[in-house]
């Protein structure tokens, strides 16, 4: 580890009933890249909040440069070249690509008009660094999660930082999206920019960091090289245990099919579709990002309109014009993106637990059986081991991994024979990956039908009883989970083309 330019001393911040950092010392060298990681609730997200002026420490020192620092608020942090990609976006919706690349730094002409074409131009230039083609003067409000985090990422681009701090950059992003975001760190880095990156993803580790600080509760554990530690050994000092059955074992589903999908087509999107369901079956649908996955399962909830097809549930055929058609046919959605469709984070856990299943607790009346929803509540809290402080937090007050088992609980009320879920890990820590795959697994042995979106090859083949993968908006193979490798998916999903539409299969 290189000689410290950045560093964070004896940094403390408590909120009401927790202490979120506890005394935690930090220092990143010139040219560094040092992985920071921990469970969710850690307090990796609150230490970099204060690196990036957003939010104040209680005690502790920052120094830059060898020179200590002090300032309170984003904006100072930035002219001192200190910037993060948070892994909640930043972003103003109602403006477009161009407007969030270059906010707070529009390029003006004499008289101090903002200069469009300029503004244009270098955000075309920051896009061009991650080699990504995207319209700027699309709004960024009509653009998709993976699109958001370009936008976030070339955002942070456009200033001329000396410390970058990334929290979950590559979240929501392809395969291909990845290794161009990471090639654009070393360039950083062989810059000298000092650059603090937060992931769950272990191979990201191994692939870029030099170094890795680990946090747990609060409290730094260790900071070592990269090269001197294991998956395992991160994972384990991370949780402050050994993680083992990380997959749970496959059960052995039903040859029964729950739900069909024939002959689905969507002008431009998705071609001849067709995929069976079975009862007890984990379903993987794999394909590198954008490739017609997310819209299948969206429709598959009656959430998106399409051209032409038809849905059986249990051989009969039934509508899905609506999530609600959807939801008295038993099948239920899980988003890929839980603060946006899956939440409402501005309540608390018990409502947005008790709220898709409202009808069922209120035995013909108007009013709610609270004494039931009381018990119903517990129950999934329970079961689910969701760690809340009380069944009436705000559910914006928990861990990712937390609202993630919300969401999922949420529908487990209406006891739903189909389960869609849509990157079902996406931005949570390790254990609680783990903890929802063995979820996942429980509702399958259970007789659920589940079909699992995924773009994480190691969740596909280490959860799926069966997989399809798709290329260019069509089922190109299905292969058996059991056998299947990561080698014979990226070879499905990237040689397949529209003009070749055979669909082998590996058995």
């Amino acid at each position: 580890m290189s000689e410290p330019f950045l560093e964070m001393r004896n940094i403390v911040k408590t909120y009401p009933g927790v202490r979120a950092v506890d005394n935690v010392t930090l220092s990143v060298g010139r040219g560094e890249i040092r992985a920071l990681v921990g469970e969710n609730g850690a307090g990796k997200s609150t230490l970099i909040k204060i690196l990036a002026g957003a939010e104040q420490a209680d005690a502790g020192e920052i120094w830059l440069g060898g020179q200590r620092v002090r300032y309170d608020s984003p904006v100072e942090a930035l002219r001192l070249g200190i910037g993060a990609i948070y892994q909640e976006f930043n972003l103003v919706p109602q403006l477009n690509v161009a407007q969030n690349i270059m906010l707070g730094q529009v390029p003006k002409k004499w008289g101090g008009q903002v200069d469009t074409e300029a503004m244009h131009r270098r955000a075309r230039e920051m896009l061009a660094r991650l080699n990504v083609s995207l319209d700027t003067r699309r709004l960024v409000a009509d653009l998709d999660v993976a699109q958001q985090q370009v936008v976030e990422i070339a955002k942070g681009l456009a200033r001329d930082l000396r410390v970058f701090i990334m929290d979950e950059p590559t979240a929501a992003l392809s395969a291909v999206e990845t290794e161009h975001l990471l090639d654009v760190v070393r360039a950083l880095k062989q810059q000298g920019v000092a650059i603090i990156y937060i992931t769950h993803r272990m191979r990201e580790i191994f692939q870029i960091a030099d170094s890795v600080t680990i946090l747990k509760d609060g409290r730094h554990v260790e900071t070592s090289p990269a090269r001197s530690l294991t998956s395992d050994a991160i994972v384990a000092k991370m949780i402050g245990r050994d993680l083992t059955d990380y997959y749970p074992p496959r059960g052995t589903p039903a040859s029964e099919v729950l739900f069909s999908v024939r002959d689905l087509n969507v002008a431009g999107k998705l071609f001849d579709i067709n995929l069976d369901v079975r009862r007890g079956e984990i379903l993987g649908i794999a394909g590198l990002e954008g490739q017609g996955q997310r819209e299948l399962a969206r429709i598959m909830f009656g959430a998106l309109p399409y051209d032409r097809g038809t849905f059986l549930r249990n051989g009969q055929p039934i509508r899905l014009s609506s999530p609600s058609d959807a939801i008295r046919a038993g099948i239920a959605y899980v988003s890929d993106d839980r603060k946006r469709d899956g939440l409402v984070l501005i309540r608390s856990a018990n409502e947005n637990i008790a709220l898709p299943s409202l009808s069922r607790r209120t035995n013909g009346k108007i009013l709610i059986d609270e004494k039931t929803e009381r018990s119903f509540v517990h129950h999934l809290i329970d079961r689910l081991a969701i760690k809340v402080t009380h069944r009436s937090q705000k559910v914006n007050n928990l861990s990712g991994g937390n609202q993630q088992k919300i969401v999922v609980g949420k529908w487990l009320g209406m006891e739903p024979q189909i389960l869609i879920v849509s990157e079902p890990t996406r931005g949570i820590d390790v254990g609680s990956k783990s903890e929802i795959h063995h979820i996942l697994r429980d509702l399958a042995n259970q007789g659920v039908g589940i079909v699992m979106v995924s773009s994480e090859l190691p969740e596909i083949l280490g959860m799926s009883d069966r997989i399809l993968v798709m290329a260019e908006g069509r089922i190109v193979a299905e292969m058996d989970g059991t056998t299947a490798t990561e080698e014979q998916l990226m070879a499905a999903a990237a040689i397949h083309s529209v003009s070749d539409t055979s669909v082998p299969v590996t058995s």
